[in-house]
């Protein structure tokens, strides 16, 4: 028995060290990647692009980079996030903005999520930097929901990533002006077409390529409401829109999607170093 028990952690230590190795591997090649066809890729070369400075922290790919260069060029007001689909809250958009001393709000429609995060985020909650509200998001409740939260008419960033209707949902929310929006897009469609999932505030997303709406169809909602479309992470899931009014000269042009798009690359893992936590855990108890 004994013998049989060291042979199978044996195998469990040289598998666990197998992938270690593979993992490391994976994150040599997708860093030489990078460094090839996005880095030193000629495409993005313009110092009005955004792409070279993307980088991770809590994003999913290297959405924190791009963030934090847009509110450098054009600067910020209240530091005030809104994100619409946080999940745990450990990948997202706006968590860095709390290790930087921004303030939000967070809506999620999972319970387990927020529980989390409600246990995680205790400090920042405690503090009122950041407020949770549990909701599935529809167009018909999200101005509702803005309400209650007291979230301003004018505030720095919303973010949409609710993995269906967001284009509704955006639109829903013309009477506010968030200085930038970040939406994911539904790269599986090219740049000249503009398509929308039809709204079902009872949809949830099945794992399939009809969920939320072509790029094209976010531009053109943008420029219907005041934003232009400045920029595509590299990874091609979130599009960045800034409020017309605070363009200047600063964001690369023609704002399209034929310009701006960038295809599903799903293939790509930015390296993210640790596991991520807000905080380090409480010591346990003697």
């Amino acid at each position: 028995m004994l013998k049989m028990f060291k042979k199978m952690i044996s195998r469990l230590w040289h598998t666990s060290n197998a992938n270690h190795k593979l993992s490391r591997l994976l994150e040599i090649h997708t860093e030489d990647f990078l460094q090839r066809y996005l880095y030193q890729n000629p495409r993005y070369a313009s110092p009005k692009r955004l792409n070279r400075y993307e980088f991770k922290v809590f994003s999913q790919n290297g959405e924190d980079g791009i963030i934090e260069e847009i509110f450098r060029r054009i600067g910020t007001t209240n530091t005030m996030f809104v994100e619409l689909g946080v999940g745990n809250g450990l990948e997202n958009n706006t968590a860095y903005l709390l290790v930087k001393d921004w303030q939000g709000v967070w809506i999620e429609g999972n319970p387990e999520a927020v529980q989390f995060i409600r246990q995680e985020f205790a400090r920042e909650i405690a503090s009122n930097r950041l407020a949770v509200r549990e909701a599935f998001i529809t167009a018909e409740n999200i101005a509702v929901l803005f309400a209650e939260q007291n979230i301003p008419q004018e505030f720095d960033l919303l973010s949409i990533d609710i993995d269906g209707n967001d284009y509704h949902v955006w639109s829903a929310l013309r009477g506010y002006r968030p200085r930038v929006v970040v939406v994911e897009y539904n790269a599986t469609f090219p740049p000249t077409l503009v398509w929308v999932k039809k709204y079902d505030p009872a949809w949830r997303w099945d794992g399939s390529i009809g969920f939320g709406a072509s790029l094209k169809a976010f531009e053109q909602l943008g420029a219907e409401i005041g934003y232009a479309l400045v920029a595509c992470n590299f990874a091609g899931a979130n599009a960045f829109f800034v409020r017309n009014d605070l363009l200047g000269n600063n964001f690369h042009e023609p704002f399209t999607a034929e310009e701006h798009y960038e295809p599903h690359r799903t293939y790509i893992h930015y390296t993210s170093g640790h596991i991520r936590r807000m905080h380090e855990k409480a010591p346990s108890p003697l």
